[in-house]
């Protein structure tokens, strides 16, 4: 199983603004992938250098550069110093165990988010952080690795067509976010398909491994709650937000996205509420089961106990026992003992002990 925590203690005793970065190498080399565009025309390109972005920092189109890789420390340096990124916002790019956030430097917007995936063959969720900066011109999305929910968004700015291409960054910055809790939809679909299976698995035949599944579907849920909740108070922060960078049409795109975040979150206490049932109604069941064998062994225990007072009696080696000297003395105990376990049988019949 992959581990969820990363080690922080290299950052330990580090002055404030000091670039570590704390997380997995997901991908070999950073790569950074460069959208310039405006109603009339859109460039997009591989750059290998941060210079390369400089002649588009100036311009008055939207450019939009996506960064795959935050393991080369001294590319995100460079790029933060030469398009004006606070240390601290580097300090918490780098870091990939944030809670989400937004946060109004004036000149641009940082924002930090959760993309959520499912590894099917692992069987658990995946989170990764994003990290959005824009301001008047331009737009940084800082990624753990290449691979993203955001394939759709550049064909849209390739096509030319919808509002991508004729709004500005905060536009831009809102379908990012947009496509992120889209996609959360997808993760969840596939948690509850397997949580109905879980669930018909449980009525029919319940087993340890069924425990464990719904232990490890909790965890999930957790996790999931992790992220999502705090989302909800960045998309409530930008929309309350007065920045000039958020423009007023864009305010209501925000609404519908924070509207989409109430239900995400609303299907995950859902989920949470259900598995909690499910393992109530797992340890109810073993519980009942456990009931069921004591009370038979008990029920065979308790006809065995005069039927042993019985041979323990005749078992005695004593010479004055008469039935000892009886001919039909052997057959008659048996006739004994049976007559007593059958009463007892009828009697806990009768009573609906059987």
């Amino acid at each position: 199983m992959r581990k969820r925590l990363k080690k922080r203690s290299r950052k330990a005793g580090l002055p404030p603004g000091t670039l570590v970065h704390i997380g997995e190498r997901r991908a070999e080399t950073a790569k950074l992938t460069l959208f310039d565009f405006d109603p009339e025309q859109y460039q997009e390109k591989q750059i290998q250098t941060v210079g390369e972005a400089l002649p588009f920092r100036d311009r008055p189109t939207v450019t939009w550069i996506n960064v795959d890789g935050l393991h080369e420390v001294e590319v995100l340096k460079e790029l933060g110093e030469r398009f004006g990124l606070h240390p601290l916002v580097m300090e918490d790019i780098l870091n990939t165990e944030n809670r989400p956030k937004a946060e109004d430097y004036g000149e641009y917007v940082f924002l930090i988010v959760s993309e959520l995936s499912y590894d099917a063959e692992a069987q658990q969720t995946h989170k990764e952080q994003i990290s959005i900066v824009f301001g008047r011109h331009f737009v940084f999305s800082f990624q753990e690795k290449a691979g993203d929910v955001f394939e759709p968004i550049r064909e849209r700015i390739r096509k030319c067509g919808g509002r991508v291409r004729a709004m500005g960054t905060d536009y831009l910055a809102y379908v990012l976010l947009d496509s992120i809790v889209d996609n959360y939809f997808t993760v969840l679909e596939t948690l509850g398909e397997k949580i109905e299976t879980l669930e018909e698995d449980l009525i029919r035949n319940p087993t340890e491994e069924t425990a464990q599944t719904i232990h490890r579907l909790k965890r999930e849920m957790i996790h999931l709650r992790r992220s999502v909740w705090p989302l909800r108070e960045v998309i409530s922060t930008l929309q309350r937000s007065e920045s000039p960078l958020i423009q007023k049409e864009t305010g209501l795109f925000l609404r519908d996205i924070y509207d989409h975040t109430i239900q995400v979150i609303d299907t995950v206490e859902t989920f949470r509420d259900m598995l909690s049932g499910m393992l109530d109604i797992y340890l109810t069941g073993v519980s009942n089961r456990m009931n069921e064998v004591m009370k038979v062994l008990t029920i065979i225990a308790t006809i065995f106990i005069p039927l042993t007072f019985i041979a323990g009696v005749y078992g005695m080696n004593f010479r004055s026992m008469p039935e000892l000297e009886w001919r039909w003395g052997y057959p008659l105990v048996w006739l004994a003992m049976l007559s007593v376990g059958g009463l007892m049988l009828y009697y806990f019949r009768k009573r609906k002990w059987l």
